[in-house]
């Protein structure tokens, strides 16, 4: 039993080496689309931030501007 390999691969090793070619290269792409979308989400995320930090700097800075609240005072009506 002593089979010699063919020059030419075979039918189904050709189909089965395009399959794994096509595979890696569908492999390769999707990691640059999560990356790419990584790389989206942290610049969004970024500027929620900015905006946040922004808006809380002005709301505690129209808090100095006004002033205190007064106390109120009570009025001494009788208790029913």
């Amino acid at each position: 039993m002593n089979a010699k390999k063919s020059a030419e691969p075979s039918l189904e090793a050709i189909a089965r080496s395009d399959r794994k070619r096509l595979a890696a290269e569908e492999g390769a792409q999707a990691l640059a689309d999560v990356e790419r979308q990584a790389i989206e989400v942290r610049k969004n995320m970024a500027r929620l931030r900015e905006a946040r930090e922004a808006k809380e700097a002005a709301d505690e800075a129209d808090r100095i501007a006004l002033p205190a609240p007064t106390p109120r005072k009570r009025s001494k009506k009788p208790a029913r």
